[in-house]
C-alpha cells in the first residue's frame, strides 16, 4: 500500500468484528488499497463519517494534490454511494465507545492521568469496561507499539519536561475499572 505508514501495522482482517459481514468485507476491499487496515475502534462513531467522506474523493483521484493525486490513485477503486454507507455503518457500529467521565470520576484525578494522557493522544478515552482486566495488558502493549511506530514514522523526539508515561500505571487504572 502506498500510504501504509499512515496507520500502524498489526491490526489484521481476522481481528475485525463480524469479519464475514458486508461492512467488514467492504472495509477490506477499499481501505487497504492505500494504507494498513484500521481498527474500527480507532475512532468514535461521530468521527467515522467525516473520515470516510475525506477518503472517498481521494480514492476517486480528487484531493489536495491535484493531478498528482489522480496519478497516484490510478487503479484504486472507490466505493459506490451504497458501499460507502455500508462502510460507515459498519465502522460506526464497531467504533470506540468513549468513556463517560461521570461513571469513573477518577479519570480526571491524578490516578487517571497516565491513562488520560496516553490514550487521549490518538482517540477518545475508551471505557475500561470494554475489556476484562486480563485483556487490557495486551491492548495496552499493542497501543504502546503503535505509539512507538508513530514516533518512528513522524521522527519526533521526546520534549524535555514531557511526562513519561508508565505502562504499569495505565494498566493498574484500567484493571481497577475493567469489565468483571
Amino acid at each position: 500500500p502506498m500510504l501504509e505508514r499512515i496507520i500502524p501495522p498489526g491490526f489484521t482482517a481476522a481481528m475485525l468484528p463480524e469479519p464475514k459481514s458486508r461492512g467488514a468485507e467492504l472495509t477490506l476491499r477499499y481501505c487497504v488499497q492505500c494504507h494498513n487496515l484500521a481498527n474500527p475502534a480507532m475512532h468514535d462513531a461521530a468521527r467515522w463519517p467525516s473520515v470516510v467522506r475525506r477518503m472517498v474523493p481521494r480514492m476517486e483521484g480528487k484531493g489536495n494534490m491535484g493531478k498528482l493525486m489522480a496519478e497516484m490513485m490510478a487503479g484504486v477503486q472507490a466505493p459506490s454511494p451504497a458501499d460507502e454507507q455500508a462502510i460507515v455503518a459498519y465502522l460506526r457500529k464497531h467504533a470506540q465507545r468513549a468513556l463517560d467521565p461521570k461513571t469513573i470520576p477518577e479519570v480526571n484525578a491524578p490516578a487517571g492521568e497516565p491513562f488520560r494522557l496516553a490514550c487521549g493522544q490518538c482517540h477518545v478515552l475508551p471505557d475500561p469496561r470494554r475489556h476484562s482486566a486480563a485483556e487490557w495488558p495486551a491492548v495496552v502493549a499493542r497501543m504502546e507499539k503503535n505509539m512507538a511506530w508513530m514516533n518512528r514514522v513522524v521522527g519526533s523526539r521526546p520534549v524535555p519536561g514531557e511526562p513519561q508515561l508508565r505502562i504499569e500505571d495505565i494498566n493498574a487504572f484500567l484493571k481497577r475499572y475493567a469489565r468483571r
